[in-house]
């Protein structure tokens, strides 16, 4: 396989979005390699015994990611940015049913309490809980919830995040601290 530069990854995209379907088998060897890193990123952060394996992340989330009929693709920041929501919303599909499949059933709402003593035992729980607290935060500021998706979830750099969003090197440092700061205060076990 020989290496793509990101212009030449961006054009491709850019002919997916005008319609050219052909480019769809043409494109996933040169991007392979970076949404493999980024569902092994992924999947370090989730519990030991997760039955998804990366390779499978990586197919499910090209699957979506190539049927977008609405995706008007930017560039190949922009592409992995959205390719880190399309693996965070399968992982968290996962957890939810592992969480499910662990109660004997449907996903159940349970009183905070056993939620708290289950987010201590399974680290689905943790993830379940930072999505559930980054959901918050994009109704508060859809920004810096992007941002941690982006960074966090999609391994993007501070500078590759900026390009996706469109804003300074030194925006996206402040709003990544003010982020994390406010998601570790909703996520972080009362002393």
């Amino acid at each position: 396989m020989s290496e793509h530069s990101p212009d030449q990854i961006t054009q491709m995209l850019l002919e997916l979005t005008d319609g050219n379907k052909e480019v769809v088998n043409q494109i996933l060897p040169h991007i392979y390699d970076e949404l493999r890193k980024l569902a092994s990123s992924y999947l370090r952060k989730e519990r030991s015994n997760h039955t998804l394996q990366p390779t499978a992340l990586v197919h499910e989330a090209y699957m979506k990611l190539i049927d977008q009929n609405r995706v008007q693709w930017q560039n190949r920041a922009h592409f992995f940015g959205i390719a880190a929501q399309v693996m965070r919303r399968i992982l968290m599909d996962h957890a939810r049913k592992h969480q499910a499949d662990k109660r004997g059933g449907e996903f159940e709402k349970l009183p905070i309490e056993e939620e708290i003593l289950i987010v201590s035992q399974d680290k689905s729980s943790e993830l379940i809980a930072l999505d559930e607290a980054l959901e918050e935060l994009a109704k508060i500021d859809p920004d810096k919830a992007k941002i941690v998706e982006l960074r966090y979830f999609g391994g993007l750099s501070i500078e590759e995040t900026a390009e996706v969003m469109g804003v300074s090197v030194p925006t996206i440092n402040r709003h990544w601290k003010m982020a994390k700061a406010w998601l570790y205060s909703q996520v972080a076990p009362s002393p």
